[in-house]
């Protein structure tokens, strides 16, 4: 542990209500949120300082008080937007529970999901009006109210629920804004990664979710100048917690209009810090680079990050044209989730942006560990927030053992599984699943899942993620899974490539399918002897299609074997 490993003070709140009442009392007339609201004819952005943010929040709970929703189970679907924010808020606030579910999902598996935690109501919004009227029709869950984000001549409508608040409010009912948090209970039922039927529901409470807030600000540098692009899902807690993070700085937060429209969106709403999982940050960077290239200049820009690394203050001036290839102010990348690629982490510091790497997990609401300003390591998560501990359990020769967590921020449990929570603790502390060492500094690395690690006959261990972070640099590769294949008692070093259609046109123009295998493969052996002969991948697979993967971008490791093993045979 560094002495100066903090460096700003932040109350320990032991609720979001509180949080939100202080930002609020804090930056009354900052920007909340940014609203594009488009037509045939225009687009129009509408914003939502915090004054207004909590108007709303308290006349959408009082309306919903008025329904005798207190402590009900209230699931929320929709894309990212700002009613998803308002209605999650709004549920907290008010001692009820919230279920993020995941819109991503097929119907059969929300339905599971709505059944499994027990909702009562559902907040949605237009784009899931077909599946949860489906899911109404079958008549199968526990829910008796259905209430829709926009105008719907079917369901309620959330904006009335809030005229109806605001009027009750002026009569003075008041009896949602004085409602005590109880910090400890139950407050969110999330799920995590997986389809309904496998992923475990972890119980969060209000102490939870504000203790890892408050952590977080002790070590980051955010401020309320700051605009956010919301482009984590907020069903995940990654994003739920997340926003609420970024609101408590009285910073605003705008919603991409999708993948494709990142750069714009960048741009468009002057976007300066961004918070994302490591593929889309590596994008990024793959396109700074092709761009780079086609001008020529790559010589150039690596001479010029040597150079700026011994002059820093000189960096954004240096980069400026690539800086607005990203919207001109975007200074903080926060990349979370899984691993970030060395190179990526390196090359945008030297160039004047900021990366933070962190980790965390559901069960710890979510975050656990960071870089901070200050300290930084390639391909490290940093260090444990403030006033979290961490540990790593059954250490190998090379000190590589299971990361444990223990803090105000771990989960009350597994909702109705105690077999499934007693094994995830150990002595009080939750098993995180992921492997990890600690170096001498304190950084913590994570080396991969326990769960992915492939187990040679000959004993050796092999670390998929170890091998695809060198396979993803290529920049014919989009994305990649290394795998044992079973062939008679051992398992062959196999990896199957998301190749990229684009840059194959543009760079091996007229390339079939078996070209583009032989051009990887060869590619593929390059690495192999970089590489202890143990470590050498001997089957490929090469692929144009999308991995199946999670909302978070996390490829589902189980599916994908389950489809080669077909093909196998």
């Amino acid at each position: 542990m560094k002495k100066d490993e903090y460096f700003y003070d932040y109350p320990d709140f032991n609720n979001v209500k509180e949080i939100i009442y202080d930002v609020v009392g804090k930056y009354p007339q900052n920007r909340a949120f940014i609203i594009k609201e488009k037509n045939d004819k225009e687009v129009k952005y509408k914003n939502v300082n915090f004054t207004q943010f909590l108007d709303d929040i308290n006349n959408l709970g009082t309306g919903l008080y008025d329904l005798n929703f207190q402590n009900k189970r209230i699931a929320i679907i929709s894309k990212n937007r700002y009613e998803w924010a308002l209605s999650y808020i709004s549920v907290l606030m008010g001692n009820m529970v919230a279920v993020p579910l995941d819109k991503g999902l097929t119907e059969i598996e929300i339905e599971n999901s709505i059944i499994r935690s027990k909702a009562e109501v559902i907040i949605f919004d237009n784009g899931m009006e077909e599946i949860i009227s489906n899911i109404k029709a079958k008549g199968t869950t526990q829910l008796t109210d259905y209430i829709c984000m926009e105008e719907n001549s079917k369901y309620e409508n959330l904006y009335n629920i809030i005229e109806n608040g605001k009027k009750l409010r002026l009569e003075g009912k008041l009896e949602y804004e004085n409602a005590e948090i109880d910090k400890d209970k139950m407050s969110v039922l999330c799920f995590t990664s997986g389809t309904s039927s496998t992923s475990k529901i972890v119980m969060l409470s209000h102490r939870n979710i504000a203790f890892d807030i408050s952590a977080m600000h002790a070590t980051e540098d955010f401020r309320e100048t700051d605009v956010n692009l919301a482009f984590l899902p907020f069903h995940h807690t990654f994003g739920s917690t997340g926003i609420i993070y970024i609101l408590s700085y009285g910073a605003a937060t705008a919603f991409p209009d999708g993948l494709r429209y990142i750069a714009q969106n960048l741009k468009e709403y002057g976007v300066s810090v961004f918070i994302g999982v490591p593929i889309l940050v590596e994008s990024m960077y793959k396109k700074i680079v092709r761009e780079v290239e086609k001008q020529g200049k790559t010589k150039l820009i690596n001479i010029a990050r040597k150079v700026t690394n011994i002059v820093p203050f000189t960096k954004r001036k240096v980069f400026k044209q690539i800086i607005e290839q990203l919207g001109g102010k975007l200074r903080l990348i926060i990349s979370g989730a899984a691993g970030l690629d060395k190179e990526v982490w390196k090359a945008f510091n030297e160039m004047g942006i900021k990366v933070i790497q962190g980790y965390g997990l559901t069960e710890a609401a979510p975050v656990v560990a960071a870089e901070n300003k200050k300290y930084g390591k390639k391909g490290s998560i940093g260090f444990p927030l403030k006033g979290i501990e961490v540990k790593v359990f059954d250490k190998n020769e090379e000190g590589i053992g299971e990361l444990a967590v223990k803090g105000p921020n771990v989960m009350l449990g597994y909702y109705e599984d105690e077999n499934a929570t007693k094994e995830t603790f150990k002595d009080g502390w939750l098993l995180t699943g992921d492997l990890a060492y600690i170096d001498k500094e304190g950084f913590i690395f994570i080396t991969g899942r326990k769960k992915n690690v492939i187990v040679l006959k000959n004993g050796k261990n092999i670390y998929p993620e170890e091998l695809e972070n060198l396979v993803n640099k290529l920049p014919l590769v989009k994305e990649s899974m290394v795998f044992g294949m079973q062939k008679e008692d051992d398992l062959v070093l196999s990896v199957k490539i998301q190749y990229d259609e684009d840059y194959a046109k543009e760079n091996y123009p007229g390339a079939d399918k078996a070209r583009i295998e032989n051009i990887l493969w060869e590619k593929i052996k390059e690495i192999n002897k970089t590489m202890p002969t143990y470590k050498y991948i001997k089957n490929l697979i090469a692929t144009k299609d999308e991995f199946i993967k999670t909302t978070t971008a996390k490829i589902k490791r189980y599916e994908e074997m389950k489809n080669i093993n077909q093909v196998s045979i």
